[in-house]
């Protein structure tokens, strides 16, 4: 098993683990007796709307929360990440970290939640007996107190982002068979959040002061089909416009077969949608494609993204590929990039290839070296880099509307609506001026980089 390799791999080598910004520290009542709580969240932004979620929960039962990093702690609770090899590790290395702070007896209690149990419980529990617990998605209510809780559907939040942006995740699991995928074994089908709990939640998030949503699932444009048979995307998006101070709503994680056209009809009438869509289209080899289970052709892919920019002009276009599927020839890496080439995408990430159990691809097995997929990956980079450049000139001498996310030391940092937070670009801007974080500015971009953008705000 993978997740045994990992184990034994993270025992004998111990590195440092990317954790996510927010984790709370939660101080207890009741039967935690004011103990103090960290939630560390690891992945996806998904994942960081499940801690909201826990995170409010437990304020319900009467626990305060804040957002600081405490070095001593009663009690640790992980949030993990099970999707590739890499999050795996990562979530077992954090999972070892604090199992020393607990031999260090600077925590009481550990306890591990979220995908890697999900799918590793079994293993978890053998390997790591020093852990207190651990929860599979319906096993939280055991750990929140409340025998009735319920996940998804909950407009209750603690937001660990700033609190001017917010992520909305309208619907949970996945129907699509992806080959490569683990996301079904993790998360099962697909179950869309009613609307008018999302739109409660939306303007619940709205009234303590978020300006900016970004709308998340596993699949946006499948969202509805579970509850009523037919895609319901643009009639929340109708409805989320309504919403009484959200500014900016973006879209992430569309499946690009059978897209629903409708949506970009809504995001031309409502101003408050970003020119940006997140698309992920991992190949455009049309043997790839068959082999990963995407459905679609490459000829289909070109013409979507040429219907889009032509309904959207200006839209800035978001997508991730796999490099190094076991199938992919040089020729097939070739003719990847080339579809990068060609169309030019403003925002654009690529993943080597990892080799999941238990998924349709995994008896394809993994012939193409490690070496060798950073190399195709690398490739890909560069030629993503050389276009974000030149598409970045394009914006010096304009005034782009800018949200100002934090402040540093020598400067402020912001994004325009054409980047979502951490995975895109920033705007630096000098502190010439007195700017408040939050709030939304006119930036006249005076230089740029690779992927970064410079300006002073107008007068």
């Amino acid at each position: 098993m993978q997740i045994q390799i990992v184990l034994i791999c993270f025992y004998k080598v111990r590195k440092a683990a990317a954790l996510h910004r927010g984790f709370f520290c939660i101080f207890a009542d009741c039967n935690l007796k004011n103990m103090t709580i960290n939630i560390i969240t690891l992945g996806c932004s998904k994942n960081v709307v499940d801690s909201e979620v826990m995170a409010a929960q437990l304020h319900r039962n009467g626990h305060e929360l804040y957002y600081e990093s405490a070095q001593k702690s009663d009690v640790v609770i992980i949030n993990t990440c099970s999707f590739i090899h890499d999050a795996r590790e990562e979530s077992v290395n954090e999972i070892l970290q604090q199992i020393e702070r607990k031999k260090r007896r600077q925590i009481k209690k550990l306890y591990v939640v979220g995908c890697l149990v999900q799918r590793n419980m079994a293993e978890l529990q053998e390997a790591l007996p020093e852990v207190d617990g651990f929860f599979t998605f319906a096993e939280l209510p055991k750990l929140l107190e409340s025998p009735d809780f319920q996940l998804l559907n909950t407009p209750d939040r603690m937001l660990s982002t700033p609190r001017h942006y917010a992520y909305l995740k309208i619907s949970e699991g996945c129907d699509h068979q992806c080959s490569y995928c683990s996301i079904p074994l993790i998360r099962d089908r697909q179950i869309s959040k009613p609307i008018p709990l999302l739109v409660e939640e939306a303007q619940r998030l709205a009234d303590q002061g978020v300006k900016e949503l970004m709308l998340i699932a596993q699949d946006l444009t499948y969202y509805g089909i579970d509850r009523s048979g037919k895609r319901e995307l643009a009639d929340l998006m109708d409805k989320l416009a309504q919403v009484n101070g959200i500014q900016w709503i973006r879209l992430h994680y569309a499946y690009p077969l059978n897209f629903p056209y409708e949506i970009l009809e809504v995001m031309k009438q409502y101003p408050q949608y970003c020119r940006y869509l997140d698309i992920p289209f991992q190949h455009v080899s049309d043997d790839i494609l068959q082999s990963m289970r995407r459905g679609g052709s490459s000829a289909y892919i070109y013409d979507l993204i040429a219907r889009i920019r032509e309904t959207i002009p200006g839209i800035a276009l978001r997508t991730t590929l796999i490099s190094g599927y076991p199938t992919e020839t040089r020729e097939q890496h070739k003719e990847l990039v080339e579809f990068v080439r060609r169309n030019r995408f403003e925002r654009l990430g690529v993943f080597a290839y990892s080799q999941e159990e238990d998924t349709p691809a995994y008896d394809l097995g993994d012939p193409i070296k490690a070496s060798e997929k950073n190399k195709r990956v690398n490739e890909i980079m560069k030629l993503q880099e050389k276009i974000s450049y030149e598409i970045n000139q394009t914006r010096v001498g304009t005034t782009m509307k800018v949200l100002i996310d934090s402040e540093e030391p020598d400067c402020y940092i912001g994004r325009t609506e054409f980047d979502s937070p951490d995975v895109d670009n920033t705007v630096f801007i000098d502190k010439s001026q007195s700017l408040t974080v939050g709030e939304f500015y006119n930036v006249e971009i005076t230089d740029a980089a690779e992927y970064d953008l410079f300006g002073n705000v107008m007068d």
